[in-house]
């Protein structure tokens, strides 16, 4: 990401998980009244994306262990062309900016603190930029923002996952619920994911293509895991475990463009992903 700060504890989210999930959605759906495109990701993308499967919320509250809450913040993308609007939008809404963060990554990322400290939100504009990118597009109509409402894609949240060149289990967990409630597909939906268009975005990006690789192998073994520890039965341990072969079967298959075949010949001899270091607000 270039600039990171030092690092502090987590905190989480002072409200219920309904409670959160209910004013983040109702924060997208007035910004989108004024014109304004705004998308959840992450965690809470996945809580919306399962909102109507028990089961999966049963699954997703072990993200950081049990009795833990779920979220630590509101992650959200918008597209650098409403970059001021959405600036505007926050500051009208009662949102106190982080001016030195604010600053330091210039329109490529805003944070804002919720009046009563309860959250922060974590603005991003056209493509997350860490282990690896996830490009989103930088203008309203033309990009996969305009996909999904309130949160992005199925699809694009697995590409969120899979870029982690150190995927730990609140990540795994996420993929896990996914891959339980969403069909592999060759085009997008509201409960499918596009492995076409994932197979094809990475057979341009060799290191991506790897790490991707390497964590859809970790979630065959974690979700093995989370059957031995009685938390997932075998027909869903079973189900997840073969979407995820599955998808690494998409990956291997999708023919690579010439720049991945030149980056492949160095392999892991030279680095291949970006070293992120936690932005703690």
């Amino acid at each position: 990401m270039g600039v990171c700060l030092p690092q502090k504890e987590i905190h989480f989210v002072e409200m219920s998980e309904e409670e959160f999930a209910e004013e983040c959605i109702s924060l997208v759906k007035k910004a989108e009244e004024k014109g304004i495109i705004l998308r959840i990701l992450g965690a809470l993308a996945v809580y919306v994306h399962t909102m109507d499967d028990e089961r999966c919320r049963e699954i997703h509250k072990l993200r950081f262990g049990g009795g833990t809450p779920a979220f630590t913040d509101l992650d959200l993308i918008a597209y650098s062309k409403q970059y001021s609007q959405v600036k505007k939008f926050f500051e009208e809404e009662g949102f106190i900016p982080d001016r030195m963060v604010n600053v330091l990554f210039g329109k490529k990322r805003l944070i804002y603190y919720h009046p009563q400290g309860k959250y922060h939100i974590d603005i991003f504009f056209d493509k997350l930029e860490f282990s690896h990118d996830v490009p989103f597009g930088s203008k309203p109509g033309e990009g996969r923002l305009d996909l999904s409402s309130p949160a992005i894609t199925p699809t694009d949240i697995v590409l969120e996952k899979l870029q982690i060149h150190e995927i730990n289990r609140k990540d795994l967990v996420d993929l896990v619920v996914l891959f339980m409630s969403h069909e592999l597909s060759d085009k997008e939906g509201r409960k499918l994911i596009n492995a076409k268009y994932i197979a094809k975005l990475l057979a341009d990006d060799w290191g991506f293509w790897y790490d991707a690789k390497v964590n859809l192998e970790k979630l065959e073994k974690f979700t093995e895991s989370l059957k031995q520890e009685g938390v997932l039965t075998e027909q869903e341990a079973n189900a997840v475990a073969e979407k995820a072969r599955a998808l690494a079967k998409a990956l291997e298959e999708e023919p690579k463009t010439k720049k991945w075949k030149k980056r492949a010949k160095k392999g892991t001899s030279k680095k291949w992903y970006r070293e992120v270091e936690e932005l703690v607000r």
